[in-house]
């Protein structure tokens, strides 16, 4: 394992784990513009957490200690993640050759005990919010490797460090451009549907039958749920952020405007969030596997064209 430490690394990574909740208001702000409200303050989901922290936990007694495992380590491999990812093309804290790999999985066990945690209420509606998780995920992990696969046929590396700083990186302005065009559309739906956002699910919704990643925490309060809106809030980032880095390499040279484009670029993909979920009406449950892989389809036709073009 690589580990450097780097003044400016480090302090574009608390930025990004400072900025994460106030980039999930943007979406609230977007989505009450387009209904003619003024919408939620924009430190909302700051003053959210910060009650929730005051508040003491309650369990049911059908629970154990699993139920309050899942918030620690939901919140603990969303943190990991970050310490790993290169923000506003600056070199990431921790790095190693594979890290993707144990990276994605580290998102699945997060997913898993989330499930467990679910499961272990004895709730059916838990449990049928948990079956859903699990099958969408399932469809979406899917796309992921396969991005992965492509990525390491265009750039020969598995980590994330390589991809936007090596020798062959990976991003809209390089010789791979209409690939990476592909990879961002599937990304975009993999984004909604790891978050659990429109049209694959609505977090905004109150009816149990026709909820997904919300249903799951029903039972869960306090600092429990404190630690699983968090863990939510990063989650999101790192996707948001894979796309910026995408988008826009990041090379001025200078650390300070390297962050301060990362911060317009991932407001202005929060903000597309918001303006898909004020557009676009939730999907029946029997069309939205057919929406995830939709993302698969993009990016396999973009790796069939690797084995053409890239050598």
């Amino acid at each position: 394992m690589d580990f450097t430490f780097s003044f400016t690394s480090f302090l574009a990574f608390l930025v990004a784990f400072a900025l994460a909740p106030l980039f999930m208001g943007v979406i609230l702000k977007v989505k009450a513009y387009f209904g003619g409200k003024q919408g939620p303050p924009w430190l909302i989901k700051y003053y959210t957490l910060i009650k929730l922290l005051r508040k003491g936990s309650v369990y049911s007694t059908s629970t154990t200690f699993i139920f309050k495992l899942g918030p620690v380590v939901s919140f603990a491999t969303a943190f990991m993640l970050l310490l790993f990812f290169p923000f506003a093309g600056l070199a990431p804290v921790l790095s190693f050759h594979g890290d993707v790999v144990i990276l994605f999985y580290l998102l699945g066990l997060g997913r898993f005990f989330t499930v467990l945690a679910a499961l272990d209420t004895a709730s059916p509606f838990e449990g049928m919010g948990a079956a859903r998780e699990v099958f969408f995920s399932t469809l979406a992990e899917a796309t992921v490797f396969v991005i992965l696969a492509l990525f390491f046929r265009i750039s020969g590396s598995l980590s994330f460090a390589e991809y936007f700083s090596g020798t062959q990186v990976v991003n809209l302005w390089s010789s791979s451009a209409a690939m990476i065009f592909l990879v961002l559309i599937a990304l975009f739906i993999i984004l909604l549907t790891e978050n659990s956002r429109v049209p694959v699910d609505d977090p905004a919704t109150h009816l149990e039958l026709t909820m997904i990643h919300e249903v799951m925490i029903l039972d869960h309060s306090g600092p429990d749920l404190a630690l699983i809106e968090m863990g939510a809030f990063l989650k999101m980032l790192f996707y948001a952020s894979f796309i910026s880095c995408l988008l826009y390499p990041f090379h001025t040279g200078y650390a300070i405007v390297n962050i301060f484009i990362f911060t317009i670029i991932m407001t202005l993909i929060y903000a597309g969030i918001g303006l898909v979920e004020s557009i676009t009406a939730r999907y029946k449950m029997p069309l939205v596997p057919n929406f995830i892989l939709t993302s698969f389809a993009l990016v396999f036709f973009a790796t069939i064209l690797t084995m053409e073009f890239v050598q």
